[in-house]
């Protein structure tokens, strides 16, 4: 007998190639994204990745709403950015289809799930007719694909429920992606063991459904070309996937080992700031402390205490439990004790949009207290940077004796890269040594010359009791003090001592051209979509250059210079124009302001828009 093979598809080279899941909040989008997201870093891609949560908690099943979504970027080259636009979207359902349709480009690749397409799931996402026979989806290589009802086949023996095999119909969505961009299923299957070894049945579920959705690939008609995305030329090293808030983690971790410092953590939940938690709260065998409060103001009273202590005290909250822990982030300036402050930013005021983006609390970590109350703020611009910053956060709270704010943001939080594990050894010690008695009396507020730092004088230590507490305290002795002039020394000291801190952190480092026609000045997590616009400018011959500070309290000591080395500055930024103001005033430099607050990250092509608008305006 001759078996006849079905002939090789032929195969296309890309570069860089984005696809965005989207489902229910029950369709495990976000599990199928980042499934995707392991394979392509163990194959050696460079990786971008923007989770989208629903913002609301348990929103209407199939409505809009409740739209869950998930975007990965993986590339043969450096990349920046999740991408602006998906090149293949997957819909699982009208209400995915709707929220997410426009952000595809025609001739993009929309792969749907038909048998979600009942009419009670149109009239939830309000479609006045069924867009798969309406005509509306033309412009794009549509498939339809009825991958509830493969799934639930593929599944036939196993002793489950209609609704439990539903549930695995993501890995279907997930297989059928493996074979379209020649992705091995091997890490999913040993997930999924490892994931559900404990309970058989469905983990002979999800892999059956994986396999289904990859088999189906091979076999059906529809799809006429295989994809492949070479690995990327990264720098030698062992690298993992990593989302900010991991590496937020596992560096405030490395900071407590490398400060030889036990590290307290005390949190109260808050999205997107919570995955924090239950990090640390795994290294126990480290020596951290976790403590889930009450309210947030327990939270951070409780670090405030652990640094009184001799500890690391750490705290983390978003917005709203900013605003509540302000009064004791005062507290702990006024006593000059080393506390670390992240916050998580989202989309606000009040509860606003909390599974959205925003960088909006500059100000308020900067001003958001009672009288003049400078603390240091440090701000990562990528996930991987989020493991760095926590152990700068903590060397300049430990070197200066300052509570420092940590600013992080949903999308640096939740979004993903490569990142290169450092060697330990490479890693700088933060240890600083607690006060000791000496031969007279001690004296509390006695400065270190070069830092302005006081003595850290841990409880217990004989010879070195001293007041505590909000009330203002004398230069030296720390007694308490109702002095006019005393308070105003004390004032000026205890800003000169973060001011100084602008001597001890990297000159603002500049992309591009060191004089031009125009800088691009960003913070935090717009990092990758400045820098990839500067480079599409550059391709195109523009004298347009990329600064990102880093450091937001003090600026590095260079800002002016760099500043004022271009003729025109824009700030984009996802606020209202912060950094902005800050520019504007202290520097006296016309800047401008690009501004887009919608929950979301910059595109590219808006920043580049946006410069080109500029340019031309310079141009006479």
């Amino acid at each position: 007998m001759t078996i006849t093979r079905a002939p090789e598809l032929p195969v296309q080279e890309l570069e860089r190639v984005t696809i965005r899941f989207a489902g229910d909040s029950g369709d495990g989008m976000q599990l199928t994204g980042t499934q995707f997201t392991r394979t392509a870093a163990v194959f050696g891609n460079d990786i971008s990745t923007l989770p989208d949560f629903p913002a609301e908690i348990r929103a209407p099943a199939g409505s809009l709403p409740g739209v869950s979504g998930f975007q990965i970027s993986f590339s043969s080259s450096d990349i920046h950015t999740p991408g602006d636009q998906p090149d293949v979207l997957v819909a699982m359902n009208p209400a995915a289809l709707k929220t997410n349709l426009g952000d595809l480009p025609p001739g993009g690749a929309l792969i749907v799930n038909t048998d979600a397409f009942s009419q009670a799931n149109l009239n939830k996402a309000a479609y006045a007719s069924n867009p798969l026979t309406d005509g509306s989806l033309k412009p794009y290589t549509t498939f339809e694909i009825p991958i509830s009802t493969l799934n639930e086949r593929s599944l036939d023996g196993l002793e489950m429920t209609s609704k439990q095999k539903d549930l695995t119909k993501n890995f279907f969505a997930l297989g059928i992606m493996f074979w379209l961009y020649e992705r091995s299923m091997t890490p999913t299957i040993d997930w999924i063991d490892s994931k559900f070894g404990a309970r058989p049945v469905v983990a002979e579920a999800n892999k059956r459904a994986l396999k289904a959705g990859y088999a189906f690939g091979e076999t059906t008609e529809i799809f006429h070309t295989h994809y492949r995305v070479r690995p990327a030329h990264l720098d030698p090293g062992t690298y993992r996937n990593i989302t900010g808030n991991e590496a937020a983690a596992l560096g405030f971790l490395a900071a407590s080992q490398l400060s030889g410092r036990p590290l307290f953590y005390g949190s109260y939940p808050i999205t997107p700031a919570s995955d924090i938690l239950h990090q640390l709260s795994g290294y126990k065998a480290f020596g951290v402390k976790t403590f889930q409060a009450e309210d947030e103001i327990a939270a951070i009273g409780a670090a405030i205490g652990a640094s009184y202590g001799g500890a690391l005290g750490l705290t983390a909250s978003s917005g709203p439990g900013i605003a509540l822990k302000t009064e004791a982030m005062g507290l702990a300036l006024m006593v000059e004790l080393p506390l670390v402050v992240i916050d998580v930013q989202r989309a606000g005021p009040s509860t606003g949009m909390p599974t959205k983006n925003e960088q909006a609390d500059l100000l308020q970590v900067m001003f958001g207290r009672n009288s003049d109350s400078p603390i240091p703020i440090v701000a990562p611009a990528t996930p991987g940077e989020c493991f760095d910053f926590a152990i700068e956060a903590f060397r300049l709270a430990l070197k200066y004796m300052t509570p420092v704010a940590y600013l992080s943001d949903a999308f640096l939080a939740t979004g993903s890269e490569p990142w290169r594990i450092p060697t330990v050894a490479d890693l700088p010690s933060i240890a600083v040594d607690n006060a000791v008695r000496g031969d007279g009396p001690f004296r509390p507020y006695e400065r270190n010359s070069e830092t302005l730092a006081r003595p850290w004088a841990v409880p217990g230590t004989a010879g070195l009791e001293h007041r505590i507490g909000g009330l203002e305290k004398a230069d030296v002795t720390g007694n308490v003090s109702y002095d006019p002039d005393n308070h105003h020394r004390m004032q000026l000291l205890r800003a000169a001592k973060v001011a100084g801190i602008a001597t001890d952190i990297p000159p603002l480092d500049v992309f591009g051209p060191d004089t031009g026609e125009l800088l691009i000045l960003g913070w935090g997590s717009t990092y990758g979509a400045i820098r990839s616009a500067v480079e599409r400018l550059h391709a195109d011959g523009r004298s347009v250059a990329h600064a990102h500070l880093r450091h937001l309290n003090p600026f590095p000591a260079n800002t002016e210079e760099v500043l004022r080395s271009y003729r025109r500055v824009l700030i984009p930024e996802i606020n209202l124009g912060q950094l902005l103001m800050l520019v504007r005033a202290r520097y006296l430099i016309d800047a401008v302001g690009y501004d887009r607050v919608r929950g979301k990250p910059f595109r590219i092509a808006e920043i580049v828009a946006e410069a080109e608008r500029i340019l031309a305006e310079a141009t006479p």
